[in-house]
């Protein structure tokens, strides 16, 4: 299956959907007055559009923000702040009644269709839902046009008198695509449709929801972490990750030519066919930052491949990243001093010897992906002093030699989702004058 490439290069009047500056922060509280302590970043300032006839794929690492983002732009939560523009109208400023006007123009498709169909309900009942709830015609005229749909979608016209149990996986997102196209809409919301499903299950649902696109001129916002289904299905993607977008463009462009290291990451994660490609690297290290305490700057930097290094030093890119592995783990957890002191046989009221303290060097070093010595003498020494530090039980002055000495711009701020002159919006620092050595 292939998806037909629409022309993205249409002007305004045909966007379907226009997403402004979206947020969704939740309240950290504590205690019995609930005081807010902090929030949640779960989407903190996304933009896109979705044309008519055309699918934009959201994709990322699970826990980036894409299904609340999914959720937010059909206020089935209500965002922080941003602007939900739909045929020209902030969908955010809707009340109640032009909000379920709102919602039967756009629909969503749930990732597990079990947990969206009530068990005590037919399946030609639960797609004949959504009319009821529009108050569309008498019931018998409802499962008419809910047996007629189930036809459409490749599934029998009886398959309306079973239930949800009955089905298999397949059938029962068939059949959550039947509702969710029911009320005629013009957009659809696929928060990941095929996860769930075996390949050959997922081609054969992707290949429908391609074939009702085209027949109905719809708009999909297809969310998914398989960077794979996206290149098949989708004509644009944005590539998330915590809460923000880091890199937007035509499929083929993203996947052939991308340019944010997150993007090139995920890509090196797809699976390909051959022995050699068994376990394939994404080439990132350490985990992915919480939420609630996003790093400064570029969000991505703590486990960037491709951080930039600091003026004034030159050694290799992956011992860099080593040395920058080191400096997150001690700003966000520190050091078990005790741990290294027992990994190497020093006991706990005993002073560390020269050879102990080379050996608990040595495990940092390890740990962190660092080679026994940096090929910049400069860079070496000042890591060294460090290492000195630490083990000697001084972590924090050790933290202040690496976050002093080993400073990326990086870090500083972030990175705007600019066009670099290819046309296509990316957020890395990298496409600035910091990554030229330039101050333009």
């Amino acid at each position: 299956m292939s998806k037909q490439i629409v022309n993205t290069e249409s002007d305004a009047a045909e966007s379907l959907m226009r997403v402004d500056g979206l947020k969704k922060h939740y309240p950290i509280t504590e205690g019995v007055l609930r005081t807010e302590v902090g929030r949640v970043r779960a989407v903190d300032g996304v933009s896109f559009e979705v044309r008519a006839g055309e699918t934009l794929g959201i994709v990322g690492e699970s826990g980036c923000g894409k299904s609340t983002v999914a959720e937010s732009v059909l206020r089935l939560t209500d965002p922080t702040a941003g602007s939900v523009y739909f045929d020209g109208e902030d969908v955010t400023a809707y009340d109640d009644t032009a909000l379920k006007r709102f919602r039967r123009e756009a629909q969503m498709i749930f990732q597990n269709p079990d947990s969206s169909f009530d068990p005590r309900m037919t399946t030609g009942e639960s797609v004949a839902e959504p009319l009821k709830i529009h108050g569309v015609g008498p019931r018998s005229r409802r499962l008419e046009i809910a047996r007629d749909l189930l036809e459409r979608v490749g599934m029998s016209g009886e398959d309306a008198a079973r239930y949800p149990h009955e089905l298999s996986g397949g059938q029962k997102q068939r059949v959550a695509l039947a509702r969710a196209l029911v009320v005629n809409p013009r957009l659809i919301v696929a928060d990941e449709p095929v996860s769930a499903l075996d390949v050959s299950v997922q081609a054969e649902v992707l290949t429908l929801l391609n074939d009702i696109q085209a027949e109905f001129n719809l708009g999909v916002l297809f969310i998914s972490h398989d960077m794979g289904v996206v290149r098949e299905v989708c004509d644009r993607v944005a590539v998330m990750y915590l809460g923000e977008i880091v890199e937007m463009g035509r499929t083929e462009d993203v996947f052939n030519d991308p340019e944010h290291p997150y993007t090139r990451a995920l890509l090196r994660s797809i699976p390909t066919v051959g022995v050699e490609s068994r376990g394939t690297d994404a080439g990132l290290r350490g985990e992915v930052p919480p939420p609630s305490d996003p790093p400064t700057g570029c969000n991505f930097h703590t486990r960037c491949p491709e951080v930039i290094q600091p003026d004034g030093y030159d050694f290799e890119q992956a011992h860099w990243r080593g040395v920058m592995n080191l400096r997150v783990a001690v700003e966000r957890h520190g050091v078990d001093v005790a741990g290294l002191r027992a990994f190497v046989g020093v006991e706990d009221d005993a002073s560390v010897s020269p050879a102990d303290a080379d050996a608990m060097k040595a495990e940092l070093r390890r740990e962190h992906d660092i080679p026994e010595t940096l090929t910049d003498p400069s860079a070496e020494a000042t890591l060294e002093a460090a290492l000195d530090d630490i083990v000697r039980g001084d972590v924090e002055d050790g933290r202040a030699v690496l976050a002093e000495e080993f400073e990326t711009v990086c870090e500083g701020e972030s990175p705007p989702l600019d066009e670099d002159g290819t046309g296509r919006p990316t957020a890395c620092h990298r496409d600035g004058a910091a990554a030229r050595g330039g101050d333009d």
